[in-house]
């Protein structure tokens, strides 16, 4: 008899896990979807285009909320947890929960989850959101380039918008941000890579986009989101941790995993961490995965007209996604707008809309504006937030020109990082050495 499931996600690694496992399964029905973290993904269906044939009407999405409601009323046997950077303590409740209505609860593994690809593949990934994956990426990325190699690089599905449209997408300039009507999110992960003369893709059917990405490329990059681990079976795997939230690499999943798995872990951010928790971060991965190469890394600012800031009142906005689920309370923007002698600016009574709800649903935000704009509505609240301070100049700590997207009524100052690695052996030398042959 067919095993009646329930996928628990995020729009992304739920999407995934039903793709390469149940789509054509006869063994299960997949009920439904729930979701949870990112506004306005419920209540909607996963497409029949993208269903298969076992589910020609599509697949309903309902908010994690209803989850009990949904395990009684359809009878449910089995549901997978398919959503990431989630602390242990959360995973267990969720099982409990789970447990409690009746049904098993599920963590599926890296063999039942990754597509093999045809091509040499890295892959990227880390322990928390917000530990630096963007800028090892980007290095891997220009180490390959400098070997002659041509690169495309994949992201972690964001797909918020129409589903069936967002299959397969591919991104190699400016204007394909704007065709495919990219949130700022994505467009802090695409940008970066457009500007380099990379190609990215990203979507929802990861082994399409898989086989689209290996007709253009010699190498594949997995920029991993979140502390997800990979979607593709990896020929090398880096990890990023950071010596700056301590103890997380051993009690966040699936961030462990990546710790694991890592044929080199980089501990990132040293310049900002402290040399004890440096060293319990050192030992926490040495103690779970001794064959790893570990390579120490920072991650430096760079400050487009510093003069603008010294003596400033300054609105800091940060990378939404950091902040938010990464738990993160400042960010680059911030750091940069002290270092340069700015008083910060409280964001908080000039917030309005979704912005404002932020504050209340993410008490660590204080002193910064997170750069959430997933739909328009939420864009202009942003923009309103922003217009409205009291401030003198917008320190923008994302990774993108956030004036393109919206209009900011004051002069702004752009913050940027790249990794920086000490001592040896480095990447390059690392990627040579696997790569080059």
């Amino acid at each position: 008899m067919k095993r009646n499931v329930i996928i628990m996600g995020a729009a992304g690694r739920d999407f995934h896990n039903f793709n390469v496992f149940f789509r054509d399964n006869e063994d299960y029905n997949v009920v439904a979807f729930t979701a949870t973290q990112i506004p306005e993904i419920d209540d909607r269906k996963y497409p029949r285009e993208l269903s298969g044939h076992l589910y020609p009407q599509g697949i309903e999405i309902h908010p994690e909320e209803e989850l009990t409601e949904l395990i009684q009323k359809h009878d449910i046997d089995v549901v997978v947890f398919s959503y990431s950077d989630q602390p242990y303590q959360s995973v267990m409740n969720k099982s409990s929960l789970v447990n409690a209505a009746g049904a098993d609860f599920w963590l599926m593994g890296y063999n039942n989850t990754t597509v093999q690809s045809t091509k040499p593949l890295l892959s990227v990934c880390a322990v928390r959101t917000g530990c630096g994956k963007s800028q090892t990426s980007r290095e891997v990325v220009r180490i390959f380039q400098k070997m002659g190699k041509k690169v495309a690089a994949i992201r972690h599905p964001m797909p918020y918008g129409d589903l069936a449209k967002q299959a397969v997408q591919r991104f190699a300039s400016l204007e394909d941000l704007k065709k495919h009507e990219c949130t700022i999110e994505e467009m802090e992960e695409y940008e970066p890579y457009i500007a380099m003369g990379a190609i990215i893709f990203a979507g929802v059917d990861y082994e399409a986009i898989l086989r689209e990405a290996e007709k253009e490329a010699d190498i594949i990059l997995w920029d991993g989101g979140n502390n997800d681990f990979p979607f593709y079976k990896s020929d090398y795997k880096i990890t990023i941790v950071d010596p700056t939230r301590p103890y997380d690499e051993i009690s966040y999943y699936p961030g462990e995993v990546n710790v694991r798995m890592a044929d080199c872990i980089i501990i990132n951010k040293e310049e900002t961490a402290n040399l004890e928790d440096i060293n319990d971060v050192r030992d926490n991965c040495r103690a779970i995965n001794p064959n790893a190469v570990i390579i120490d890394a920072t991650s430096p600012l760079t400050i487009e007209n510093p003069q603008l800031l010294q003596g400033k009142r300054a609105l800091v906005v940060e990378d939404g996604p950091t902040l938010t689920h990464g738990e993160m309370d400042i960010g680059a923007g911030y750091l940069a707008a002290r270092k340069c002698g700015a008083e910060i600016v409280d964001p908080k009574p000039y917030a309005v809309g979704s912005i404002k709800e932020a504050y209340e649903k993410y008490p660590q935000l204080d002193e910064i504006v997170p750069a959430l704009g997933y739909y328009e509505k939420q864009l202009r609240e942003l923009e309103e937030t922003i217009n409205s301070a009291d401030c003198d100049v917008v320190v923008i700590g994302t990774p993108i020109d956030l004036s393109r997207v919206i209009s900011i009524k004051k002069p702004t100052v752009r913050i940027g990082y790249e990794l920086q690695e000490i001592g040896k052996p480095t990447l390059e030398d690392l990627l040579k050495e696997k790569f080059n042959k």
